[in-house]
């Protein structure tokens, strides 16, 4: 499971090999981007981190990170690099805005690297991908630029082009595991599943005493279904590091699957016995949510993620508890409780309003907001309220220029046509919506049996029932009803 993955953010780490220890950097001759430090145990230390970071060991890794950054107060990817390691969304945003201040006292390379993270931070995927373009065009021959342009396009859901700048990265440095990684999820998109096998194989062959390979592939066999074979390379990655999250977390998922919930949930009490900080216990409440939510115990998951908001409320970590609130008005639409679904969408986008995150970030929550009173009113099945949304959000997703916006503006035109039952429009709506997102698969099937296209309908609802997602809210509220509606046709 332990992947980067773009989300909120596109995030990418990346080595730097050029060493440099002046604050006024001048470019190198071995095409890698340097690194700017006074210190030389700043730089060891960063080295050190970045290893273990680069390794998916992120715990690990923030002390050498936080040393770097004691060792030299204007290091700034040390501070870039702190920022993804992190337990928490608080300390994400000190140390993104820390690196952000330096910025213009580093390499061109380090700048545009901070430049496009904060663009990714503030939902400008396509500025970072011109930032990043640019980056690689005066680094081409550091492999780790590769991987960051390449992990724009993977969150922009281009997995062919992503795919082919791994295999760029993997040319320069073979040795390089990263790339395997993210090459091997790529693949799997694609439904290469054969690929995505062999490139989870080599990343095992590259690193076999670190847990994050055998994750990886664990959860390839999950998404194919073989849950215990995937239950025993979970295990593989535990037995390297116990405390290694993703895979108590996979471990659950595949008990969910087999129908085995409570014993998921008594699996996840443990990770709370072991878990070295708030990051760690969110997770294990939000896993025990989401096998609450498989279960059908809705009222049972929004009590797991009430202990989020109040882990989070403990270091006024406004951010995660926005995000907190946002999930349980989603719970509370699928409740039918769509008054309370509304107040917590409301709680979420005032608590970024009067916090003190860039105007970007509030923006973006008002935004969001305006999906998720949109999408509270179609499913109230109140038209003419979503309608006014609805085109207010469309209008600014095609401003900003943001192509997984634009993917939800689809979904929801979508769930109106199907609402208006114009099957026809609801499957072209659908078809441009993402659909890594097993709810709008469902949707769709539902579209094509709207139209009389029973076929397509079977086929589309057998890989919404069979999407086997990690920790996946949109798949558990849908997994059963889509299996049985299949077993129904």
């Amino acid at each position: 499971m332990k992947l980067l993955k773009p989300a909120v953010f596109i995030m990418g780490i990346f080595v730097i090999t050029g060493l440099f220890f002046s604050l006024t950097c001048t470019k190198v001759d071995d095409g890698k981007i340097p690194i700017t430090t006074s210190s030389h145990e700043a730089h060891k230390l960063y080295l050190q981190g970045l290893d273990l970071a680069d390794r998916l060991q992120t715990q690990e890794s923030i002390q050498y990170f936080q040393k770097a950054v004691a060792a030299d107060s204007n290091f700034a990817l040390a501070y870039l690099n702190l920022a993804f390691v992190v337990p928490n969304v608080k300390d994400f945003f000190v140390n993104l805005n820390k690196a952000v201040s330096l910025a213009d006292n580093v390499s061109e390379g380090e700048r545009l690297w901070i430049q496009g993270v904060q663009a990714g931070v503030n939902g400008k995927p396509l500025v970072q991908q011109e930032l990043y373009k640019k980056l690689v065009a005066a680094y081409p021959q550091d492999e780790r630029a590769l991987n960051l342009l390449a992990g724009n396009y993977f969150g922009l859901q281009e997995w062919q082009a992503a795919a082919d700048l791994y295999l760029q990265a993997i040319q320069i440095n073979p040795k390089f595991s990263q790339p395997y990684n993210q090459l091997g999820y790529a693949y799997r998109f694609l439904e290469q599943y054969d690929k995505a096998e062999q490139a989870f194989k080599k990343y095992i062959e590259l690193i076999p005493n670190d847990p994050n390979p055998y994750d990886s592939y664990a959860e390839l066999l999950l998404k194919a279904g073989r849950f215990d074979e995937s239950i025993v390379s979970y295990q593989k990655a535990l037995d390297l590091n116990p405390n290694f999250v993703a895979s108590h977390v996979g471990i659950a998922n595949n008990l969910n699957f087999n129908l085995k919930h409570a014993e998921a949930r008594q699996h996840m009490q443990k990770l709370l016995e072991l878990a070295r900080n708030e990051g760690e216990r969110n997770t294990a409440h939000f896993t025990t949510a989401i096998s609450f939510v498989d279960e059908g115990r809705l009222d049972a998951a929004l009590e797991e993620i009430k202990k989020m908001v109040t882990e989070n409320a403990n270091i006024n970590d406004v951010a995660a508890m926005a995000g907190n609130l946002n999930t349980m008005g989603f719970i509370m639409v699928e409740m039918g409780k769509y008054k309370q679904a509304r107040e917590e969408f409301n709680q979420a986008e005032q608590l970024i309003l009067n916090s003190n995150l860039a105007q970007d970030i509030k923006d973006n929550a008002v935004r969001g907001g305006l999906f998720n009173m949109a999408y509270t009113d179609l499913a109230e099945g109140n038209i003419k309220a979503a309608r006014v949304k609805m085109s207010e959000y469309r209008q600014q997703v095609e401003t900003m220029n943001n192509p997984n916006l634009l993917r939800q503006a689809h979904q929801l035109a979508g769930q109106l046509a199907f609402l208006e039952k114009d099957y026809t429009n609801a499957v072209n709506e659908y078809q441009q919506a993402n659909l890594q997102n097993p709810y709008n698969l469902y949707r769709l099937a539902m579209a094509y049996k709207g139209q009389g296209d029973q076929e397509k309908a079977r086929e589309t609802l057998k890989k919404a029932a069979n999407f086997n997602a990690v920790n996946n809210l949109n798949y558990s509220f849908i997994r059963f009803k889509a299996q049985r509606m299949l077993s129904e046709m």
